[in-house]
C-alpha cells in the first residue's frame, strides 16, 4: 500500500492525492497535523533521502523559526528534532512506495514508478 504523508491543506499534497485517485491508485493518507510524524518513518526518510532533501528551507515554517534554531540544523539528528517539533518544515508530500521513498510531487516520475 502506498502511503502519502503530509498536511491536507497543502496544495502539493492535494495535487498528489488527486493524481493518485484519478489513476485509481489505492493509497493511505497520513496527516501530520492529526497523527503526528511517525518517528520510525522519519528515521527511514532521513536515511533514504538525507536531511537536506527532506527539510523545506524555503517554506513559511522554516522562515518562522528563530535564526539560531535554523542555524542549528546541520545534520540528520538536528533536522530530526526540528521536524518532530515542527512537522510543517518537512517537504511534502513524502510518499512511501512499494520500492522506496520520495518527497515532493512529480507526475512524470510517479508515472514511471507505477
Amino acid at each position: 500500500m502506498i502511503t502519502v504523508y503530509g498536511i491536507p491543506n497543502c496544495d502539493t499534497v492535494k495535487k498528489a492525492r488527486a493524481w493518485l485517485t484519478d489513476r485509481g491508485v489505492e493509497h493511505h493518507f497520513h496527516d501530520f497535523k492529526k497523527q503526528g510524524v511517525p518517528e520510525a518513518e522519519l528515521d527511514r526518510w532521513l536515511a533514504a533521502l538525507g536531511w537536506e532533501a527532506l527539510i523545506n528551507r524555503k517554506g513559511t515554517t522554516w522562515r518562522q523559526l528563530y535564526e539560531n534554531a535554523r542555524a542549528a540544523v546541520t545534520d540528520a539528528a538536528s533536522a530530526r528534532a526540528v521536524a518532530q517539533a515542527n512537522p510543517s518544515v518537512i517537504k511534502r508530500p513524502v510518499v512511501r512506495w512499494h520500492d522506496g521513498i520520495t518527497v515532493g510531487f512529480d507526475a512524470a516520475s510517479w508515472t514511471a514508478r507505477l
